[in-house]
């Protein structure tokens, strides 16, 4: 009897020593994963706590994706947290003799994991700051690169020589135009990007606000420019109309002046009336004329007072052609009067005959 009870005394004595043992098995553990958590924690805030928030968009945004895969690794991390977490609990009931220093630990880890959530949120807000500012920045240099390069391209263009090469620039100025209007999104975009900056007070305000008043005057500038350019265009397409009809009304008056220069005035009754009737033919070709020379005048005049920059030419066109049309006027008349004066004394030689 003495034997089996210090027996059953050495088994129970065993079995307390080896559930002591599991327990304090368990509880290492647990340290062990804690530690181990707290390590993984921490190496996470080290590289959460960078203050890089990169100077380009490029850069910003590989900074986002960095950080989008600490994210996917801070969920990883939050299971293992939640699992120390219920492991905590129950190791708490199982020995609560040492439940103040599993707390403890517990604590500890919920510490540095509540600090490191704190500080991935703050990441990520800092980087999506950057990331709004750097993309507003990037549109704003490409916009205005690209009103640099439009207004080299909108003051390239030469002044036509003649109807066909004006009518060919105006084309292509309104179709610089369709491609400044179909910039508008991009303007509003931008405009709007940097004005919901400015609403959320960000680091960066001043400078945004310097950007978007750039921008909205070089916007301004350019849409003056292209105005500025129509209006010489729509001039030079004016001058060169006016050129062509003044060349095309020379070219008729000297048709005209050839006729009037022909200095045979008959050499009998029938053929001085035959010549009669061709001048009177003349004088209503010239009277029809004379609507397209009123109104070249007039068109002349228009150019002048609208301040064309050619407006010297211009009034020296219009004076010479005036005056051409004057003298052949006169020569008209003259040639008129002679052939009447022929036509009396072929009239007058005729009687005589009879």
């Amino acid at each position: 009897k003495e034997v089996i009870d210090a027996w059953n005394r050495l088994r129970r004595l065993a079995t307390s020593r080896q559930e002591q043992l599991f327990g304090a098995h368990e509880i290492q553990r647990f340290n062990r994963d804690a530690d181990e958590t707290i390590q993984w924690i921490n190496e996470k805030d080290a590289l959460i706590s960078s203050d890089d928030s990169a100077k380009d968009l490029a850069s910003v945004q590989a900074l986002q994706r960095k950080h989008e895969g600490v994210e996917r690794d801070l969920a990883a991390l939050e299971d293992k947290v939640s699992m120390l977490g219920q492991e905590c609990e129950k190791l708490c009931q199982t020995h609560p003799d040492h439940a103040e220093q599993i707390n403890a630990k517990q604590q500890e880890i919920m510490n540095n994991w509540n600090d490191l959530i704190e500080k991935a949120k703050q990441r990520k807000e800092k980087l999506d700051e950057s990331y709004y500012l750097q993309r507003f920045l990037a549109d704003f240099r490409e916009l205005t690169s690209w009103i640099t390069d439009m207004k080299a391209v909108i003051c390239a263009d030469e002044l036509a020589k003649d109807v066909n090469e004006a009518e060919a620039l105006l084309e292509r100025h309104t179709e610089h135009k369709s491609e400044i209007d179909a910039r508008e999104d991009s303007f509003s975009a931008t405009a709007l990007a940097g004005k919901q900056l400015l609403e959320v007070n960000h680091f960066a305000s001043d400078d945004v606000k310097e950007k978007l008043v750039t921008l909205a005057e070089e916007k301004t500038a350019l849409l003056s420019l292209w105005e500025e350019r129509r209006i010489l265009y729509e001039q030079c397409m004016d001058l060169q109309l006016f050129y062509r009809d003044t060349e095309q009304a020379g070219a008729w008056m000297a048709k005209q002046e050839a006729f009037l220069d022909n200095q045979d005035l008959g050499d009998s009754l029938d053929s001085v009336e035959a010549m009669m009737k061709k001048h009177e033919n003349f004088e209503k070709s010239l009277a029809a004329q004379e609507e397209k020379i009123k109104a070249l005048e007039e068109f002349a005049v228009k150019l002048i007072e609208g301040k064309h920059y050619a407006q010297d030419d211009v009034a020296k066109a219009k004076t010479a052609l005036l005056e051409r049309r004057s003298a052949l006027l006169d020569k008209s008349e003259q040639r008129k009067t002679r052939l009447q004066d022929s036509f009396t004394y072929h009239q007058f030689d005729r009687d005589c005959d009879e």
